[in-house]
């Protein structure tokens, strides 16, 4: 018998953009803000399969590498963790993230409807 019917789960390893700030909106939990940058890395072009020492197989990969950074927004509420991030995580440090998707709607100063995607932690 499962419970679960659904999940909503993220895991991030990458370097951090920016040094975390923390917000405070009035009657509100505060909360701790920052970048997450994430690469992702893959071949194209060709593949060569050849054959080494004692019959091994191996795949060559002779493609040109590409590269795409994927840049994530962290908000911490949870208040030990918050403030150890506010306090200790710095711009450049890698670390490991773990938290759900949050999608959300707000209004910007030129009142102009906008989507925010947030990884909560």
């Amino acid at each position: 018998l499962s419970l679960v019917s659904a999940m909503n789960r993220v895991q991030l390893l990458g370097r951090v953009g920016q040094d975390p700030i923390m917000r405070q909106v009035e009657g509100k939990n505060p909360v701790t803000i920052f970048s997450l940058a994430t690469n992702e890395m893959w071949r194209t072009g060709d593949s060569e399969v050849g054959q080494g020492g004692e019959s091994a197989l191996f795949l060559c990969n002779l493609g040109d590498v590409s590269q795409k950074t994927t840049w994530h927004r962290i908000s911490v509420f949870r208040p030990g963790l918050r403030d150890v991030t506010y306090q200790y995580v710095r711009k450049g440090s890698r670390i490991y993230v773990e938290g759900k998707i949050d999608y959300g709607e707000y209004t910007d100063k030129n009142n102009v409807r906008r989507q925010a995607t947030t990884i909560i932690a």
